[in-house]
């Protein structure tokens, strides 16, 4: 019996997983999200909100300022400087503005702030397994943190989401023991 190819659906081969480079920037992005998500196990909203050093930091804000740098990141991959804030030309309000991304808001839950940052994991991981180029470069935005002129690959770029991620994921592990003793290790 002859199959008929025109009537006959066409079968779709999912997408390969990625491998090599991206399997192992997926891979460690992964765990360093893990960690920081972690250090929100059996909290509270409010528990979420609270500062427990004398720092400013929180690990709702903590996370929502994750989210908010991974998100810019990944515009930036995309469509360069232009995607980011130009950090030289802001005001007092808008430096208060951005302040906000550090703590949780009235009316803000520990549950929207993973959901939030779920889904810009996910819109990260779907660049890393997608972008044609590791290597396409971009003007870096105007801050007073970066040389001027300088141009960052998208491979730089999600390294420093994942520095980033690192070093927050130990910030709130800080933030936990002083709010209850937990750990995210030992």
């Amino acid at each position: 019996m002859a199959i008929d190819q025109a009537t006959t659906p066409a079968r779709t081969q999912a997408p390969a997983a990625p491998t090599g480079e991206r399997a192992d920037l997926l891979e460690m992005l992964a765990k360093h999200r893990h960690f920081l998500r972690f250090t929100t196990r059996d909290l509270t909203d409010e528990q979420a909100g609270l500062r427990t050093t004398v720092s400013e930091l929180c690990l709702g804000g903590l996370i929502k300022h994750v989210t908010t740098g991974e998100r810019s990141w990944g515009n930036f991959i995309l469509h360069g400087p232009s995607a980011m804030l130009d950090f030289t030309a802001m005001t007092e309000a808008d430096w208060a503005r951005r302040a906000d991304d550090f703590r949780m808001l009235p009316g803000e839950t520990l549950a929207g702030v993973l959901a939030d940052y779920a889904e810009v994991a996910r819109r990260t991981d779907e660049l890393i397994a997608t972008l044609p180029d590791l290597g396409a470069t971009q003007p870096l935005p105007k801050a007073p943190w970066f040389q001027a002129e300088t141009e960052w690959s998208a491979r730089r770029v999600l390294l420093h989401i994942m520095a980033e991620t690192a070093q927050h994921a130990g910030h709130a592990d800080i933030i936990r023991e002083s709010l209850d003793g937990a750990k995210s290790m030992g």
